[in-house]
């Protein structure tokens, strides 16, 4: 296609364009499943076995676990909603995109980011940086 590196770099570390080309990738190759029915559904891959799974890009920025629909300007966050998205679906596979083009992930459970929760180890709106994110999945086993 005659793309710059730098191009190239620039849309796969870009998590808002990156994302749909990510959650195809993971639905088929890692989790061996398919891609949520729509667009609009409350996760973005469903496993083998019919687990529903939210596909997260960790960033620059950092990443978040509340539902989509909480982030962005003019938008707040309800802890309701995000214990109804921890309800909905296994976990979270979450790609390094910042390490493109050796992009890394983590499979991390549902159960495992509400316990990050009510042990304060996430932001007041469920985001955490970078830096947090790494020392976290780093122990995300234990």
């Amino acid at each position: 296609m005659h793309l710059r590196d730098a191009d190239v770099r620039r849309y796969f570390t870009d998590g808002r364009r990156v994302s749909f080309i990510l959650e195809r990738r993971v639905a088929f190759e890692v989790l061996h499943g398919k891609l949520a029915p729509s667009e609009k559904s409350p996760y973005d891959a469903i496993d083998a076995q019919g687990g529903r799974w939210e596909v997260r890009s960790l960033s620059h920025r950092g990443v978040y676990f509340c539902p989509s629909y909480m982030v962005g300007s003019s938008r707040h966050f309800e802890e309701a909603g995000f214990m109804k998205k921890l309800d909905g679906i296994r976990g979270y596979v979450v790609a390094d995109i910042e390490s493109f083009p050796d992009v890394p992930y983590w499979e991390i459970t549902s159960e495992r980011v509400r316990a990050w929760w009510r042990g304060g180890k996430l932001g007041a709106d469920s985001k955490i940086s970078r830096e947090k994110a790494l020392e976290l999945f780093s122990h995300s086993s234990e």
